[in-house]
């Protein structure tokens, strides 16, 4: 039964993926992920159903424009691989359970798309934070009601305890955090905090340990210091990897402190 619920949590990563790679290209365009439907940014011809399913229309099309041939970017299976890939390794990592897994799923396909669109545009759109952030609270509360393990105080502490330390940040050093970084670090704090507080104290340890790992790699390179790094990458790039391993993490770290 776990390869079948690996397989389905696949397939919906894959859907996932694709409604991600929409929200990447027109949530920092302002533009409404329902409407027009997708269609070629050269020639303007609608995507048909059947060169819209993911990764396997990009192959049987050889990554091109069925209308007019013009190359289509290998970012979009690339991200819909990707995000399926997350799905299924969050329904291994929490098998015990088909909600936790789902939830974790979710988050890591949110945090993918955060990460690329900061990359891109340096920014992280309300668009994507608020709307998460509601549905994982009411995901979080329903699943409470229902017997699941999860926790909405720890959640809301600790959406409180990580967007509240990083918005301390930004107002010490506004040009050194960004709002959106504070508001994204509080999404991470709510589903990361829900689950257990291992998991929020790795994100933000691996985010910010990234995160200086990152600017250091940049200055080795010959950027200067008043270059805007992007630090949204680094705190979902922390927060996949505490979603997936802060047991071990916290377990190995524990384990060197004694």
């Amino acid at each position: 039964m776990n390869v079948v619920a690996d397989i389905v949590f696949g397939v919906f990563g894959l859907v996932f993926g694709s409604f991600l790679n929409v929200a990447i290209y027109r949530f920092p365009r302002r533009l409404s992920v329902v409407s027009p439907p997708s269609a070629c940014p050269r020639c303007g011809a609608p995507i048909k159903p059947r060169d819209n399913i993911p990764v396997l229309s990009y192959v049987l099309l050889a990554g091109r424009c069925r209308a007019c041939g013009a190359p289509i970017s290998v970012e979009y299976p690339l991200v819909e691989a990707a995000t399926a890939a997350l799905f299924v390794l969050a329904a291994v990592r929490f098998s015990g359970s088909v909600v936790v897994a789902a939830m974790v799923a979710a988050f890591l396909g949110v945090m993918l798309a955060a990460a690329l669109i900061d990359v891109r545009h340096r920014i992280i759109p309300n668009r994507l934070v608020y709307p998460s952030a509601v549905v994982f609270a009411m995901t979080i509360v329903v699943a409470r009601l229902a017997g699941v393990g999860v926790s909405p105080v720890r959640g809301a502490l600790g959406l409180l305890v990580f967007g509240g330390g990083l918005l301390l940040v930004a107002l010490v050093s506004p040009a050194g955090m960004g709002i959106g970084d504070v508001k994204l670090a509080g999404l991470i704090g709510l589903v990361l905090g829900s689950l257990a507080w291992r998991y929020m104290v790795v994100a933000a340890a691996t985010g910010v340990l990234l995160g200086g790992l990152g600017a250091v790699i940049a200055l080795l390179l010959g950027k200067s210091r008043k270059e805007t790094i992007p630090f949204g990458p680094f705190l979902a790039a922390g927060a996949i990897i505490a979603a997936l391993a802060a047991g071990p993490i916290a377990s190995w770290y524990g384990g060197r402190l004694g």
